[in-house]
């Protein structure tokens, strides 16, 4: 597939340097550039990379960086090569289903145009809407609810009770809805709490590989509209996520917490259970929560501290070395 600079253009609404008619033959990465391809700068770290770079024409944010190369300006390079890249790369559907070894129940309702993959299981009272797409080996269990132009890829498991909006995305081997970690001690005795509640997701969330959402010990655990989760995170029981909302791979967020709207969790940082945290809080990576946040502002370490208090302290503590050796030498 080839498209034209002022095709692509005509998608990213920016404003065109060079030949509009140039043609383009795909997308590559601006340190491992491919002539005939666009490429992109929006990360001033990777501007090293201008003068060797190979790529017919690059999306810029400046125009200065082109440098007398074919380019595009745009006001966000990065959301200009993603649009681009769906241009390239477009989503293909099967034309039809594949019901080798599957077994749905009678009472599930199907959309149209819902594309099943061999060997799914789906339950008694299952909803399922229109365009949606249900990989190999996926099981939905009873009353299940999934709206529109979904997408669950293979191995994905949805337990009974679940709600999910239109336009989601499950990656492979994740688990929505499975038991909560509840148990009372009774003298020698653990009881299990049973976990009688569901999991509520809004549209357009995606939901990387190999995650686990709780279901609710009596209420809801809730995902917001347009949140994005990584690999390898758990979300417990009664937890609730706002919306547009980050959450990178290996985070775990314990029982009943609140996060709220337009929040980020760097890679391997977590929270303790039944705290807020604010709208728009960033957490940095391998950070513990440990505390109520306010929101607005950027967090670090453990336990967690404002960003600012956090560098603070990370510099005194490289400091003690030298401070115990002139105390020493005040001594001697």
């Amino acid at each position: 597939m080839e498209l034209s600079l002022s095709h692509i253009n005509s998608h990213v609404n920016g404003e065109i340097v060079g030949d509009k008619n140039l043609m383009i033959s795909g997308v590559s990465e601006i340190d491992e550039s491919i002539s005939d391809t666009i490429t992109f700068l929006a990360n001033p770290l990777y501007k090293k990379y201008l003068k060797s770079c190979k790529a017919a024409a690059l999306f810029v944010k400046n125009i200065n960086d082109l440098d007398d190369k074919n380019g595009i300006v745009v006001e966000n390079p990065q959301l200009a090569i993603a649009i681009t890249l769906s241009l390239f790369h477009p989503k293909i559907k099967r034309i039809k289903n594949d019901n080798s070894f599957n077994h749905i129940d009678k009472s599930a309702k199907i959309g149209n145009n819902v594309i099943i993959g061999p060997g799914v299981v789906i339950g008694s009272g299952v909803i399922i809407g229109d365009e949606s797409e249900i990989g190999a080996n996926t099981v939905i269990q009873d009353n299940t609810k999934i709206g529109r132009n979904c997408i669950f890829y293979p191995n994905v498991v949805l337990y009974k009770n679940l709600v999910l909006g239109k336009n989601i995305i499950i990656h492979s081997g994740t688990v929505i809805g499975a038991d909560g970690f509840g148990f009372v001690k009774e003298e020698q005795n653990i009881i299990k709490i049973p976990q009688v509640g569901n999991v509520i997701i809004g549209d357009n969330v995606e939901i990387g590989s190999n995650c686990s959402i709780d279901r609710g010990t009596i209420g809801s655990t809730i995902i917001g509209a347009m949140t994005k989760i990584d690999n390898l995170v758990h979300i417990a029981h009664n937890v609730k996520i706002g919306k547009r909302c980050f959450i990178t791979a290996q985070v775990g967020i314990a029982g009943s917490t609140k996060i709220g709207d337009n929040c980020s969790f760097g890679g391997q940082s977590g929270a303790v259970s039944h705290i807020k945290i604010g709208d728009n809080s960033l957490i940095s990576a391998k950070s513990g929560v440990t505390k109520s946040l306010t929101g607005n502002k950027t967090y670090g370490g453990f336990p967690i501290k404002e960003i600012k208090e956090f560098h603070k302290r990370e510099a005194l503590i490289g400091k003690i070395e030298s401070i115990k050796n002139k105390v020493f030498n005040l001594d001697n």
